[in-house]
């Protein structure tokens, strides 16, 4: 006997531990964040951005530059020493041989650039920016993946409704057809119930081809393999009330939280380092440089490579821009309107993100109304249907009320149904309006 109970106990183990692998709201966008491939690509960008500013901080380090050269003067280049210098007559004479070869190495530094120094703040907030774009991803993937969660719920929930309407018609097809046998009741009534629970069944099969719909949009958001089974966690219809009775308030609203309104306020203060950067171009530019390098002539190959002449110098250079002053002072102009606007749009996204934030509240509460109010429908129409049940089996009502009564039943569930989505939605929407995706996802 106990041999019989542990084999059966091992054998029900596995089962067991199956039903337990279920996945709730908080481990499908754990699971998304870290395998929607585009947080891949928000990584690279990030990446892109720190190699970018290695870029702009190489432009003020030390640069060599080696270069080499060899020259086969086909006909060699004369000069004219003018008469009486060496003699009463012009003397024709030639500087060079038919073979010159030239190698030079130099370090150039730049000591002073000012629109360089400018630039090299952009890279701080290309970093920032980068970094901003990675927490809008995630954002994004935790709105999705919340999104197709819940319409899985909610086609979980039609099915079930749907599934005891169908049992209620079958029900009464039953009995239909044995009043119909019996002549008690005619064809035609029997007609009608059976196109409802034909009907029901029709439905049954869209909601299941919707809920199958709605499970690959969650493995797409969470980058899920399509071709695997993810088991969604059920939730019960009791812990959806629950929810429902919660407050509906999020977090208030701090625009500054809003990614959309950091990244403007990134992207306003890159366009004025880029003004700035524009006018530090009039400035002078104060550059040193270090040469060393080497000639050779030949009228041969080998003199010219083995008779070489080093040469070195040191130095530096200053550099003053005079006559771009029109090309310059119109790129400046575009760069400081460009600035200005960036300013005025983020006074515009502060209205508008409290505007969205207001709405959202708005929405969610309406919501909310309508769901406890369709689900008290849903309750108020299902006893109707009883009594008028009871009466049609008692034979004081007919067929024609039976079936008003079941489908104001319908009508109640399809209003709750749309009330339970659009709860959802404006649940998450608030989130997003107010920034706090992140702390509803870890708040899970």
């Amino acid at each position: 006997m106990k041999k019989n109970i542990a084999i059966a106990f091992i054998c029900f183990l596995p089962f067991q531990l199956f039903s337990q692998e279920s996945w709730n709201l908080k481990a499908c966008i754990e699971y998304g964040l870290k395998n929607n491939r585009n947080s891949v690509v928000y990584e690279n960008e990030k990446r892109a951005a720190d190699a970018q500013a290695r870029e702009a901080l190489a432009d003020y380090l030390p640069k060599v530059t080696v270069s080499g050269s060899l020259d086969n003067n086909l006909k060699v280049q004369e000069s004219v020493i003018p008469g009486g210098v060496f003699g009463p007559d012009p003397i024709r004479v030639a500087f060079s041989q038919k073979y010159n070869s030239n190698a030079t190495a130099q370090l150039d530094q730049t000591i002073y650039d000012q629109s360089l120094l400018t630039g090299l703040k952009a890279s701080k907030y290309n970093k920032q920016q980068a970094e901003v774009n990675i927490r809008k991803s995630e954002e994004t993937i935790i709105y999705n993946i919340g999104n197709a969660y819940y319409q899985i719920y909610v086609y979980r929930e039609q099915l079930r409704l749907l599934k005891e309407n169908m049992g209620t018609y079958r029900e009464q097809v039953n009995i239909s057809k044995l009043q119909v046998e019996k002549g008690v009741t005619l064809r035609k009534d029997l007609d009608k119930v059976t196109v409802d629970y034909n009907n029901a069944l029709s439905q049954i099969r869209i909601a299941e081809s919707n809920l199958t719909l709605s499970q690959n949009q969650l493995k797409y958001e969470m980058g899920y393999p399509i071709n695997s089974d993810l088991p969604v966690d059920s939730v019960s219809q009791q812990d959806v009330l629950a929810r429902i009775t919660e407050s509906a308030d999020a977090a208030p609203l701090v625009v500054t939280n809003r990614v959309d309104y950091q990244l403007s306020q990134i992207n306003a203060s890159l366009l004025t380092i880029d003004e700035k950067r524009i006018r530090a171009g009039a400035m002078p530019k104060l550059t040193a440089y270090a040469r060393y390098g080497a000639v050779g002539f030949g009228n041969t190959l080998g003199p010219a490579f083995n008779e070489l002449s080093p040469f070195s110098a040191v130095g530096i250079k200053l550099s003053i821009p005079l006559f771009d002053f029109y090309r310059r002072n119109a790129q400046y102009k575009q760069a400081r309107y460009k600035s200005l606007n960036a300013a005025e749009n983020l006074k515009l996204d502060e209205g508008k993100y409290e505007l969205e934030y207001q709405n959202a509240k708005t929405k969610l509460t309406k919501a909310q109304s309508n769901l406890e109010s369709d689900t008290r429908n849903i309750e108020l129409a299902e006893s109707v249907f009883k009594t008028t049940d009871l009466q049609y089996r008692k034979g004081v009502t007919d067929l024609t009320e039976w079936l008003t009564a079941q489908n104001s039943i319908k009508e109640s569930q399809n209003n709750y149904l749309n009330s339970l989505f659009s709860f959802y939605q404006a649940k998450l929407d608030l989130q997003k309006a107010s920034g706090s995706l992140k702390t509803f996802y870890t708040s899970l």
